[in-house]
């Protein structure tokens, strides 16, 4: 038996005072990660009186470029942008079974399907809730929403893992470099450090999404809390970053990080940062130190904000002697090399349960005896 997703959930209309919410329960299409990736705390608030608001238990999607798949399943309450879609179940329905209802890839096949608009396409909200689902009993529902979440707990274990990790390597860099200055450091500047390539686009007929060429990043939209995820690939690469690169956004915002995972060419929007010295752990970090002086960029500019290799290069900083870094560098990159494993781990989790996934939803795979 099929149904509309009408008969399940529907969309929350309430309001939220802006001034009653926080950068760490404010939801953008700027701060949900692809690929279900969840959520990361906003860089700002809107300037609007009341938002639209949200509950525990809602489940929140990005409305814009459905194909990025951003979802998150709200675990407190709050306030998001009209960008955002608030889905909420309807009783007698399990509300972590809607979330996997709606994280499904025929969900966001069919919502980027249904969408109006070609440079930034936006979910049809009515046809959405015209979306066909296999009808399950409130049972089902619990299992099958008990096997997926299974795996996603093990994926968020890891990564609060990992931003423990990072949390300590930051907290280091700061003891070390920070709270802790020498005389004898020379003034410097990121150039002293780092090599830098700066992006540039490759023809947009070379651009496609079946693997052909080179892994293609155009700017900061496809980052993830530390590695972006992989969506276009290009027959036509122009500028490289390899492997383990600190990817910078110099567009709109200056200044968002992500990590390489493998070589890839980078457009218009993003710089590709190199040790000189191989120390890429002291690189990163520095880096994340540098956002209160990258953060003047967002401000310049008629429309957007943006940084050009002079000014990248030109950043002023204290360069401490070679030994202060390799003492950091021999604890902070390891800490480095345990995230990405796990983060390797959580990519082998999300293909199984993405796997699983349909094949729960279609009934293929029989839960009604499972017991979990």
């Amino acid at each position: 038996m099929t149904s509309k997703l009408s008969n399940i959930c529907f969309y929350a209309r309430g309001k939220v005072a802006v001034k009653s919410l926080t950068k760490a329960n404010y939801i953008s299409t700027e701060n949900m990660l692809p690929n279900r990736g969840g959520v990361v705390n906003a860089t700002t608030l809107p300037t609007i009186e009341d938002t639209q608001g949200y509950c525990v238990g809602d489940v929140l999607v990005s409305n814009i470029r459905p194909y990025f798949k951003k979802i998150w399943f709200a675990d407190s309450n709050g306030g998001c942008s009209n960008d955002v879609l608030v889905f909420r179940a309807k009783d007698g329905v399990d509300a972590r079974y809607l979330y996997y209802v709606l994280a499904d890839d025929s969900f966001f096949n069919y919502s980027n399907a249904t969408s109006k608009g070609t440079k930034m396409p936006r979910g049809d909200k009515s046809a959405i809730m015209d979306y066909i689902i296999e009808e399950h009993s409130l049972i089902e529902q619990h299992r099958i929403a008990d096997i997926l979440s299974a795996l996603d707990k093990k994926i968020a274990n890891n990564n609060a893992i990992n931003d423990n990790l990072q949390q300590q390597a930051q907290a280091l860099y700061k003891d070390m470099f920070s709270a802790h200055t020498s005389d004898d450091w020379e003034l410097g500047t990121l150039s002293d450090l780092a090599e830098i390539v700066m992006g540039q686009s490759p023809s947009g007929d070379s651009y496609n999404e079946e693997g052909n060429g080179m892994v293609f990043f155009q700017g900061r939209t496809e980052f993830g809390a530390r590695f972006p995820t992989i969506r276009l690939y290009t027959t036509e690469p122009k500028r490289v970053a390899k492997e383990n690169d600190v990817l910078m956004s110099v567009r709109a915002p200056v200044g968002d990080i992500n990590i390489a995972h493998e070589e890839c060419c980078i457009g218009r929007g993003l710089g590709a940062l190199r040790s000189k010295t191989g120390d890429q752990s002291f690189l990163l970090y520095t880096l994340y130190s540098l956002q209160q002086q990258l953060q003047v960029f967002n401000g310049e500019g008629t429309v957007f904000g943006s940084i050009n290799r002079d000014s990248l290069n030109g950043l002023q900083l204290k360069i401490p002697d070679k030994d202060t870094i390799k003492r950091f560098e021999t604890i902070a990159s390891p800490m480095d090399v345990a995230i990405r494993i796990n983060h390797d781990e959580n990519c082998r989790l999300a293909s199984i349960r993405n796997a699983l996934l349909p094949c729960l939803m279609s009934g293929e795979i029989d839960v009604s005896e499972v017991d979990i």
